[in-house]
């Protein structure tokens, strides 16, 4: 099971996240936000409120209660490279 260890926020709408495999990968937000809607998205399209993610049992989370599994957000990060 892959979990997400650390999120640290970048410029814009990125993250970058460290995982439990030893890489670091490079989550584009406003990518994945552009084909998505919903009640818990809507928070996100403010960039002080994206950059409050914070990592809970492994879990990509912010304060309204969304959560990414570790292994979505691998699968979403761009620029996957060795820790």
């Amino acid at each position: 099971m892959i979990k997400i260890l650390q999120c640290r926020p970048q410029a814009e709408w990125m993250l970058e996240l460290e995982f439990s495999g030893g890489e670091i990968g490079h989550f584009d937000g406003s990518a994945y936000l552009a084909g998505r809607s919903g009640a818990l998205l809507a928070p996100l399209r403010e960039r002080s409120y994206f950059q409050r993610a914070f990592v809970d049992a492994g879990a990509l989370c912010w304060p309204n209660g969304l959560e990414l599994s570790g292994a979505r957000m691998r699968e979403l990060c761009h620029q996957l490279e060795p820790h």
